[in-house]
């Protein structure tokens, strides 16, 4: 898209891109291929856009404002990882980043540092800590006065707070009407922490839309945001009951849309400089720099907003889909976005029509420049996603690990889930299935999936735990290699020391009842046998790793893990009271997996959970809402405390 001069993003939420896609029957030949236009089109002018919501929003207008419209995509819970280690920050000093997917790009999270300094979210705080020494030391503390689930990308001296606004509600899945949907807004904030006892606000960037995501890689952040349709526009609801009173709803509803303007449909943004409080509004993006499926995929707006923080928080491109979007995936070159169905959008012209055959789009950006990001192709695979992890890009294709039913499925004798791994290649502005392999977990869903090179792991799980090996060397001919059954399951995959693979989920029952956080060692040297090797399980209870891999830390050079734990078990299978805490791990072929020590903050009723641990040199630091604490890295002895205030 074009380079921009102002400050833009924005998206909005709605419907379900069609992308080129290929289906193959149920037993997965490629005779089977079919593939569907998806190319996305610009739109020409303002008018032709206004035209086109315009005239989809009449025909889904009725009595209660816009059919279909509110039920909006719900938000994803939460490769190969960037080995944890030295990165651009304090020479010479080992630290821990953040646990990511791909090497080079850098996640949003809670806790960021550069192995000198660390930032830290507890509730509306910002925090800086000095970690230099082994005994943390509080330096400084910002109010975030605005928004809430704040997450934190640091780049030098320049830190960006992502915070999303006001929630949008979402009405219960199958909705067929709504009125207009609540404001939303995303907040994205410019600290300069030069001098970490005195951070402070340079400016912010508020925008209509929600915040999906976002991925940092040298100094070029693309964040991801969804923004709600037609805001400004007061629907009314029937005044009296029966037909009469729904028919004359529908009616004042469709003069509504009739009489809208453009600022009704496109998303606008107001920058405020910190110092000045000088305040700049404008629309987020422009009428050319919308792209549409060439099948209607509601009245919202997909966008990614790029921004170089060696310049700050101007925005230098933008680039906007008429969809949804609920999973954010990048390589170093590449952003994807999944825009996955939670319910049938209806047929435009008769909204009491279902779709059949739910499916995710995918949409690729080209993210190879500092300053410039490229809409490049669609596509979609059939089923959902289970998080980020279910996508992966290696050599130039995208692999993708699916479900034909929803997390929240019950399974019936009548009906079989089946999972698929789908390789897609770019094709002249298309995706395009090239390959598929499925009959994965039948009648099971997919519960984590790690790709490592020409290779893809997938669990499923309903009352036994397959783990499949995925030979993906070949893209046209995926295959099955091998499959190990155990009991419970893993929801995070984490590889280890060569040609190990670490498991963190869930103990079951043969029946499939969960009995707390798990932990297994995976033997994956020979792909047609994986082998469990060890196990060890916590105790009634969850850890946060299982659903959100930045709470997850592996230290290669002391083979540490360590685990967010809320549990009421001793790991020696004693009974005690455990609130809250990290248990570090020594993790190896011959050891197995070993318990270093645990750490806690606090005691009591007065303990909080520990969200988030890293390494500085020696020490290990665990940060919770209560404060930072650090403990000896080889024996997890307590070193220091520093408590937020």
């Amino acid at each position: 898209m074009k380079r921009l001069a102002i400050p833009l993003l924005a998206l909005t939420l709605i419907a379900l891109s069609s992308g080129t896609a290929a289906t193959w029957s149920s037993s997965g030949g490629a005779d089977a291929l079919v593939v569907k236009k998806s190319r996305l089109q610009a739109f020409r002018s303002c008018g032709e856009l206004l035209s086109h919501v315009k005239g989809h929003a009449t025909r889904l207008a009725g009595p209660w404002g816009i059919a279909g419209e509110a039920a909006q995509g719900r938000p994803a819970i939460g490769a190969t990882p960037a080995a944890p280690g030295r990165a651009a920050g304090t020479a010479g000093v080992d630290y821990s980043t953040t646990n990511v997917q791909e090497a080079g790009v850098d996640e949003p999270d809670i806790v960021k540092s550069d192995g000198a300094r660390l930032f830290a979210v507890a509730g509306t705080n910002l925090h800086s800590v000095d970690v230099r020494t082994g005994r943390p030391r509080l330096l400084g503390s910002l109010p975030l006065r605005d928004g809430w689930g704040h997450e934190l990308l640091l780049h030098g001296d320049r830190l960006l707070v992502l915070s999303r606004g006001q929630a949008v509600e979402p009405l219960p899945v199958g909705a067929r009407t709504s009125i207009a949907p609540l404001p939303s807004g995303t907040i994205l904030t410019e600290v300069d922490v030069s001098d970490p006892a005195a951070i402070r606000v340079v400016r912010t960037l508020t925008f209509d839309g929600t915040y999906v995501s976002a991925r940092l890689v040298g100094t070029s952040v693309r964040v991801v945001a969804a923004s709600s349709a037609y805001r400004g526009l007061e629907f009314v609801a029937p005044t009296q009951p029966g037909t009469q009173g729904s028919r004359a709803a529908a009616e004042k509803n469709r003069a509504v849309v009739a009489s809208s303007r453009l600022a009704n449909w496109l998303p606008s943004y107001v920058v405020r400089q910190a110092r000045s409080r000088k305040t700049t509004k404008r629309a987020l993006v422009q009428c050319r720099d919308v792209r549409r499926p060439a099948t209607f995929s509601g009245l919202g707006m997909l966008t990614v907003l790029t921004i170089d923080l060696d310049q700050g928080l101007q925005p230098v491109d933008s680039d906007s889909v008429l969809t949804d979007g609920q999973i954010v995936y990048a390589s170093p070159s590449s952003l994807y976005v999944a825009t996955q169905r939670w319910a049938d959008r209806p047929v435009p012209g008769d909204p009491a029509v279902e779709r059949q055959g739910i499916t995710t789009a995918l949409h690729k950006f080209d993210t190879s420049l500092r300053t410039r990001t490229e809409y490049r192709a669609s596509g979609e695979v059939s089923g959902f996603l289970v998080n980020q992890w279910a996508l992966s890009e290696h050599r130039g294709v995208l692999r993708v690990a699916s479900t034909d039913t929803p997390v929240w499925w019950t399974p019936s004798p009548r009906q079989e889930s089946e999972s698929f791994v789908t390789v897609l290649e770019e094709r002249s502005g298309k995706l395009v299935a090239v390959g598929r392999v499925g009959d994965l977990g039948r009648g099971e869903r997919i519960y984590a999936t790690r790709f490592i090179g020409d290779v893809g792991y997938v669990v499923t799980f309903r009352q036994t735990d397959p783990l499949y090996t995925v030979d993906l060397s070949d893209p046209a001919r995926p295959r099955v290699l091998g499959e190990l059954k155990i009991l419970g399951y893993s929801s995070y995959l984490h590889p280890v020391d060569g040609d190990l693979l670490l498991g963190v989920g869930q103990d079951a029952t043969e029946q499939g009842q969960v009995l707390g956080t798990q932990l297994s060692l995976f033997d994956i040297s020979d792909l047609r046998r994986p082998a469990r090797l060890h196990r060890r399980t916590i105790g009634p209870g969850a850890s946060e790793a299982e659903y959100d891999h930045h709470a997850f830390l592996y230290w290669p050079s002391a083979s540490l893990a360590v685990l967010p734990v809320q549990a009421v078990a001793s790991s020696d299978g004693g009974v005690g009271q455990w609130l809250g805490g990290v248990i570090g791990f020594r993790i190896g072929r011959d050891r197995g997996i070993v318990e270093l020590g645990r750490v806690t903050h606090g005691a009591g009723s007065s303990s909080s959970p520990i969200r988030r641990s890293l390494v500085v040199r020696n020490a290990l630091y665990t940060v919770s809402e209560l404060g930072v604490k650090s403990s000896d890295l080889g024996t997890l002895a307590d070193l220091g405390w520093a408590p937020f205030r």
